[in-house]
């Protein structure tokens, strides 16, 4: 068998290099790089532009890109290294053997407490595959199913809010390769930028621009988010109930999920709080819990509402009285206002007590920052594990049975029950310039496979070809991440 493709005679003479690392299979002419940038043509022979990347465990002296055994010598932690210790090699510029007819790139033995260990190395060319984003605002984004744009282009939806959240699922093999040829590249360019790391403005039919970025806060409608609610207005209510106690007769705790009405709510009741006859919009859920008091929006507590006043449906003058104190206030503490009854009961503002200041403080104080967590998820489908073994489901079965570990750029990955190796990565663990591209168009990501030498050799793996790391330190240009 022969890795040679073929290359015209005219091709060989101008030194031209013939690059199988995706399906594009690039002719690269001397000093260049291919398509996808990861590749180039070096003195005649085909490189990966990006070193290696070794992960060293916590505490081991950082040693930057090294290349081969010559400038491995003298290093401190380089001793540590040498002999296979302390640093665990990733798939970040292991190339790849895609559609993996042969062995993948590294298969590296080691040996941990007394346990010879194997981990095989590759990088991954997913088209099935995409990110959640978790965006921590009430603020309306869109409704659930609305299409997610860069650029004009659809690269994916809004989809089932979560506690305190807004997600969204975008990417997937519908958007790469199912619609037009610009769709694709957008979608793959927008993917590429989230897993680095990097900011991407998305619009949302019938909703919001928002700008998302992994491990920093949503921009929302050019107004950055600060705050991740505390609670829905139920839960505010039951939190910090004690703490208004003799300073109120009401509070309401604005919420596009469930609004929470004091007096009503078993928090109220336990403080022995009479009913203050103040009736608000949306649908009863049970005492002191209401529905769709507004429409969602950009304003109190995820709702349409500028002004507070606005979901009091009416005031019951047989319950209500002059003078009664009613607080209304959002989720995150961000909107608050303080009213009392005049003797219209009427509700006419005032300037706001100083301990139920302090509690208003205190629902912005117990909300925690606001983020955006992208996770990348795709699966490892049957090729890429036929770089793994001869046998590939057994591979599947061995991650099955937690035999196998699976991490993406040396980070933990969720492996999803149910059939194949289905995986999702916190893109904020993995190392800078983990993932990549192919023109087709794809993603490329790392991915490793750890597991006992043994267990190796019983799902069929390519135990022969396996390497120390002190002969991948000697024969490859390596950058060493802490």
């Amino acid at each position: 068998m022969s890795d040679e493709l073929t290359l015209t005679e005219t091709e060989r003479k101008a030194g031209i290099v013939r690059c199988d690392a995706c399906p594009v299979l690039c002719r690269i002419r001397p000093d260049r790089a291919g398509a996808c940038d990861r590749y180039a043509n070096e003195d005649g022979r085909l490189v990966r532009v990006d070193p290696l990347v070794l992960l060293a465990k916590p505490g081991l002296a950082r040693v930057a890109f090294v290349e081969g055994s010559d400038g491995w010598a003298g290093e401190p932690g380089a001793n540590v290294l040498g002999r296979g210790e302390g640093a665990v090699v990733t798939g970040i510029g292991a190339t790849t053997t895609y559609p993996d007819y042969k062995p993948a790139p590294f298969i590296v033995s080691s040996r941990h407490d007394g346990v010879d260990m194997v981990t095989v190395v590759t990088e991954g060319i997913f088209s099935y595959c995409g990110v959640k984003v978790k965006i921590d605002t009430d603020r309306y984004l869109g409704p659930e199913q609305a299409t997610v744009r860069v650029k004009g282009e659809a690269v994916g939806h809004v989809t089932t809010a979560e506690y305190g959240s807004q997600m969204l699922s975008l990417g997937g093999v519908h958007h790469l390769t199912g619609g037009s040829k610009k769709e694709g590249v957008v979608t793959c360019d927008a993917l590429l930028a989230l897993c680095s790391k990097e900011a991407v403005e998305v619009a949302i039919d019938g909703g919001s621009t928002v700008v998302v970025q992994a491990d920093r806060p949503p921009i929302v409608n050019g107004a950055t988010e600060e705050r991740m609610r505390v609670g829905c207005g139920s839960a505010a209510i039951g939190m910090f109930a004690p703490q208004w106690r003799d300073h109120v007769d009401e509070v309401i705790v604005v919420d596009d999920h469930i609004t929470g009405v004091l007096s009503e709510h078993q928090g109220g009741r336990f403080l022995d709080m009479k009913p203050a006859g103040i009736r608000v919009r949306g649908r009863k859920s049970t005492p002191g819990r209401y529905f769709q008091v507004a429409n969602p929006g950009l304003g109190w507590g995820g709702t349409d509402v500028s002004d507070p006043l606005e979901i009091i449906d009416r005031i019951d003058p047989r319950q209500a009285w002059p003078g009664l104190k009613l607080l209304m206030v959002s989720t995150t503490g961000e909107h608050s206002a303080w009213f009392e009854l005049d003797d219209e009961l009427k509700p006419r503002p005032a300037a706001m007590p100083a301990p139920v200041r302090a509690v208003v403080e205190r629902i912005a104080e117990n909300c925690e920052p606001a983020l955006c967590t992208v996770l990348f998820m795709a699966g490892a489908g049957g090729s890429l594990r036929a770089g793994v073994t001869e046998n590939p489901v057994r591979l599947t079965r061995s991650v099955r049975a937690a035999l196998t570990k699976v991490t993406l750029g040396g980070a933990p990955a969720f492996v999803w029950p149910g059939g194949g190796i289905t995986v999702m990565v916190d893109v904020a663990q993995m190392p800078a310039n983990s993932f990549g591209y192919v023109p087709t168009p794809a993603l490329v990501a790392p991915i490793e496979f750890t597991l006992r030498a043994d267990d190796y050799a019983a799902l069929g793996g390519y135990a022969s070809r396996a390497v120390t790391l002190e002969d991948v330190l000697r024969a490859n240009k390596v950058r060493v991440d802490t």
